[in-house]
């Protein structure tokens, strides 16, 4: 039997779950960080918190399909729990069209994300591109609502967008491998 070991390149329906269980799970923990400093009042709030009950869904989804398939998480996810929730926080914190930026960014690059795992999967694994397919119009949905919502009004926003859109891709690296 041949054992993981960390820098192992094995791709596959294997890595799109990890990386996809841990994309979610960072999601949910970015809303919350932006919850706890919005509230679920304000109407950013309530935005945000309609967008953390679909993501906390699609995690659970993950999270299903990591056990049932002996999927090997993240070891990263003790550092999203803290980064996501710091950078949900963070972006709240300026402001609410700083959160919404980040929500933009992020989602943005989830989009190009899902639409290359849908590339790759094509009809071999119907379960995971169904899923993929469906929370990819979901995440487009968080996008769309962010710049309705005011994300490009945010400080500096190309500068933030362009540095959370670059951890997201340094982040679907990292999961896939290791």
């Amino acid at each position: 039997m041949t054992r993981w070991r960390p820098g192992d390149r094995r791709e596959g329906t294997n890595a799109m779950i990890r990386v996809d269980q841990a994309g979610e799970y960072g999601a949910t923990r970015i809303y919350a960080g932006q919850l706890a400093i919005l509230g679920d009042r304000s109407p950013a709030g309530r935005k945000v918190a309609h967008m953390a009950e679909q993501e906390e869904r699609h995690r659970e989804f993950f999270d299903a399909m990591i056990a049932r398939r002996g999927v090997r998480p993240t070891v990263f996810q003790p550092f999203w729990h803290v980064a996501g929730f710091a950078l949900g926080a963070v972006t709240a914190a300026i402001g609410p069209e700083a959160a919404m930026a980040c929500t933009a960014a992020v989602e943005t690059e989830i989009d190009l994300h899902y639409a290359a795992q849908l590339d790759e999967l094509g009809t071999k694994d119907p379960e995971l591109s169904d899923a993929v397919a469906r929370f990819r119009d979901e995440e487009l949905e968080h996008r769309d609502t962010a710049f309705a919502s005011g994300a490009e009004n945010a400080p500096a926003y190309p500068l933030l967008s362009a540095a959370i859109r670059l951890g997201c891709r340094a982040a679907i690296a990292v999961a896939k491998r290791i």
